[in-house]
């Protein structure tokens, strides 16, 4: 086995998105030791990199946890995948590659609960010093940032018309989603470097490889939290087939997301009384929230036959078509390969009385039944519109203390009558955007859920059966105040010192749109937080010099 130290400054468990950066950022000190722990293998599977291949990624286990949700009662009694990321990168390395930032709002709200320093002015800076944007730096973008940002290097004709019959319906065309309101159409930015995936693992941790001060284990997996009069000082994992124990000096930091934080939590004995008492786990600290609150955004995927354009049905389904696509990839890195899942976005109210857009589409040139089955064998587009704000809300329980037993998942979609609401307008909305004159050309027949749902309760029906996730959990670690809670504003976990989280499992509400960036941002606002108070503890042990006895007085 390798000798690798037992000792660091910091131990960063999860090496996604948040974990990629805050190893970076805490190791550019060279006086402190950072290990990067990763129960995921490198980032070295080609299909990683290849924006298409996230087809090959998701319900790998070279790639992805594998999880899957319980038998949702809202979705008529179906279990869905429930893709994570289990490689360097995480879900940046498996997911649609979208930018997104969500809305001011979504910012002002958590520093409205109780999280003084998270509102828009506070975190637009951070979202700023993480981006390298194509137009290079402005006020609202970044240019020296590790965090690629891109156009998107092709176009589809039932996309654009798509857009217009958006903007005939009164949906705006827009350039950019990512100024604080993103109310509007376009195309998606895209985090990809000339037709490449763009991963945290390349942005964070290809240059700093060579710092002594930095170790990253792959192959990593944490077990448990360890405890040193009553502070958390460090994990437990199994690494090459044995238990290792790393401590940690200053903090252990938590990046293991959604589903793995409050995981790894409730394992160590850090969680609700109930569950650890029914699991015979030893209670090290009661904390109600651990696995509370779960948020997800619920696509609701609706499918249009057309006529008159090609989409990638027909050019996945003939040889010289794949061909063709893979010659064009080679060539120019441009072309369906390099194409993200989505590729048109809008945002929208379901009704006049939503105080911002409440909805985000991603529309698509392609077309099937359900994720992993083959594309359909005529031309059609996908419009998946989700609801921004669900006020359902789920769980995420471990069922045993083993590791290797996958949690229990109960996201409760539309458990809430006020999502089913949003999803009967967000059907008809959806309807009314394809009726418009720009789409009448090409004869869309709606194939999915079907025209015979009309009524209210035909499209609440029909919400459960067209409804799947868009893979963004979040909240299981809610940050904020009161008995729910389980990190403050700092990131420090409530009661337990020496432990702090930052990732998607931190946000009080979910944001307005894809979740990867937004996490890049807790990660940034994380090691800002942890130098200061680092700084505070350094400064606190040292004596001023006007207070020092004069010199030779005994």
């Amino acid at each position: 086995m390798p000798d690798i130290a037992q000792d660091y400054d910091y131990v960063i468990i999860g090496a996604g998105p948040a974990g990629c950066l805050l190893a970076n950022r805490l190791s550019a000190d060279p006086s402190v030791r950072v290990l990067l722990l990763e129960a995921g293998g490198r980032d070295n599977y080609p299909w990683i990199h290849i924006p298409v291949g996230y087809l090959y990624c998701i319900g790998n286990p070279r790639t992805d946890w594998c999880f899957s949700t319980e038998a949702e009662p809202g979705l008529n009694g179906r279990a869905l995948k429930y893709p994570r990321g289990k490689v360097l990168g995480g879900c940046s390395s498996i997911n649609g590659m979208i930018y997104m930032r969500g809305q001011a709002r979504d910012y002002d709200g958590w520093a409205a609960e109780g999280n003084p320093g998270w509102a828009w002015k506070d975190v637009l800076p951070l979202f700023v010093r993480t981006e390298n944007h194509f137009a290079g730096a402005s006020d609202l973008h970044g240019g020296d940032g590790e965090w690629r940002v891109e156009l998107q290097r092709l176009s589809w004709s039932i996309l654009d018309a798509f857009r217009q019959a958006a903007a005939q319906t009164g949906i705006a065309s827009i350039d950019d989603f990512n100024g604080g309101d993103n109310e509007g159409c376009s195309y998606f930015q895209v985090n990809q470097r000339s037709g490449v995936r763009w991963n945290a693992s390349k942005a964070f941790l290809r240059g700093i490889r060579q710092r002594a001060n930095l170790t990253v284990l792959t192959g990593a997996e944490a077990e448990r939290l360890l405890f040193d009069e009553g502070r958390v000082a460090g994990v437990l994992v199994r690494w090459q087939g044995q238990e290792r124990s790393f401590r940690a000096s200053h903090e252990t930091l938590l990046c293991a997301g959604s589903i793995g934080s409050p995981a790894l939590l409730q394992r160590s004995g850090i969680g609700p009384r109930p569950l650890l008492e029914r699991l015979g786990i030893g209670i090290r600290h009661e904390l109600p929230g651990v696995g509370a609150n779960l948020q997800d955004h619920l696509q609701l995927r609706l499918i249009y036959r057309i006529s008159g354009a090609t989409t990638l049905n027909q050019l996945a389904g003939s040889l010289w078509g794949k061909c063709g696509m893979g010659l064009r990839y080679l060539l120019s890195r441009s072309g369906p390969l390099a194409m993200a899942p989505s590729q048109l976005g809008a945002f929208a109210r379901s009704d006049p009385g939503q105080a911002s857009a409440n909805l985000q589409y991603h529309v698509q040139p392609l077309s099937l039944d359900k994720f992993g089955d083959p594309l359909h064998d005529f031309p059609a587009f996908t419009a998946s519109v989700c609801n921004l704000r669900p006020e359902s809300r789920g769980r995420v329980e471990i069922r045993s203390a083993d590791p290797q037993t996958a949690p229990l998942i109960q996201p409760n979609y539309l458990s809430d009558p006020r999502d089913l609401a949003v999803a009967a307008d967000a059907i008809r909305l959806t309807r009314r955007i394809v009726a418009a004159p720009a789409l009448a050309g090409y004869r869309p027949e709606e194939y999915l859920p079907g025209p015979a749902y009309q009524t209210e309760e035909d499209l609440r029906q029909a919400a459960g059966l067209i409804g799947t996730t868009i893979f963004h959990p979040s909240g299981t670690c809610r940050m904020g105040i009161g008995p729910d809670a389980v990190v403050d504003a700092r990131l420090r976990v409530h009661g337990m010192a020496g432990l702090r989280i930052a990732d998607a499992s931190i946000m009080p509400r979910i944001v307005s749109g894809n979740t990867c960036s937004p996490v890049l941002m807790i990660a940034e606002k994380a090691a800002e937080l942890i130098r200061e108070d680092r700084q505070r503890a350094t400064a606190a042990t040292e004596i001023p010099a006007q207070v020092r006895e004069p010199a030779g007085v005994a």
